[in-house]
């Protein structure tokens, strides 16, 4: 027999009133239940998003950081063989040796275009002021019409990755 079909019954009968109420109370019961149940239930589903969520970011935090790493890593073993490459364009070429320097110069062009496009920018030293977190001394001189701190030479260049030193310059500074 259904909740309906025991409801007429009892309407019928006006001597079982007690027992209409306790089916209206039953049924009051089970409503609240339920809705307490979806409530946790949406409680629930909210904090389990949330915690994707933060799940989710943290690990895209955490890739991009091993990927930074990784990065730093192969271009700070890239920098010295861009030195080599600058240094050996400063020796004169002979006439022979010209078709060997231009290829030189085409693979230091390629490596410094390549650093670039992934954020290498190399530290601008000469004429600015040292900062030590930029710039290593290797010497001092006594330089006349240069300020104090000033750097005057600048044997190693340095670079960075972003935000991110990945090698100072090694320098020569103006002392007063």
């Amino acid at each position: 027999m259904t909740v309906e079909e025991h409801r007429n019954n009892i309407a019928q009968d006006p001597l079982d009133e007690t027992a209409a109420a306790s089916i209206d109370e039953t049924d009051q019961a089970g409503t609240d239940s339920a809705r307490q149940e979806r409530d946790e239930l949406r409680d629930l589903l909210l904090r389990k998003s949330a915690e994707f969520d933060n799940y989710r970011k943290r690990t895209e935090r955490e890739r991009q950081a091993v990927s930074d790493a990784i990065t730093a890593g192969v271009v700070e073993d890239l920098l010295p063989l861009l030195d080599d490459l600058e240094r050996a364009l400063q020796v004169e070429a002979s006439e022979e040796a010209l078709p060997y320097r231009q290829g030189v110069e085409l693979i230091q062009r390629q490596l410094a275009d390549l650093l670039r496009k992934r954020g290498v920018k190399p530290i601008e030293s000469l004429g600015a002021d040292f900062d030590p977190y930029y710039h290593q001394a290797v010497s001092y001189e006594p330089a006349e019409g240069r300020r104090e701190g000033e750097i005057i030479e600048e044997f190693r260049r340095g670079y960075m990755l972003g935000d991110r030193l990945l090698r100072p310059s090694m320098v020569k500074v103006a002392k007063g």
